[in-house]
């Protein structure tokens, strides 16, 4: 009993780990694409490696119990959940800074 809550709960935080990963990923790449010379070539290859990591990543880490998949994919909803939460939160801080100056 204790031994599954603890491979649900790892499960969770790798799920969470993977959800942190693809999301920063995004970040750093839309963050990329006002200096990249081949914008598109850079999102298409950042997104092709960001999700084909995390779709190995549930496979092997997760893949051999359909409950710990279930769980890791909570974490890595979870992760998304405050990740777009706070996103906002960031971008009106910028744009009051950006607007107390002019």
């Amino acid at each position: 009993m204790m031994n599954e809550f603890l491979h649900l709960l790892f499960a969770l935080l790798e799920g969470a780990l993977l959800g942190v990963f693809f999301f920063a990923g995004l970040w750093w790449t839309v963050r990329k694409l006002d200096s990249a010379k081949h914008a598109a070539l850079l999102f298409l290859g950042s997104m092709l490696l960001r999700t084909g990591i995390v779709v190995l990543g549930f496979y092997f880490i997760l893949g051999d119990n359909w409950q710990r998949l279930l769980v890791g994919l909570l974490g890595f909803v979870m992760v998304r959940i405050i990740v777009t939460r706070l996103t906002p939160i960031a971008d009106e801080s910028k744009t009051i800074v950006t607007e107390s100056r002019s």
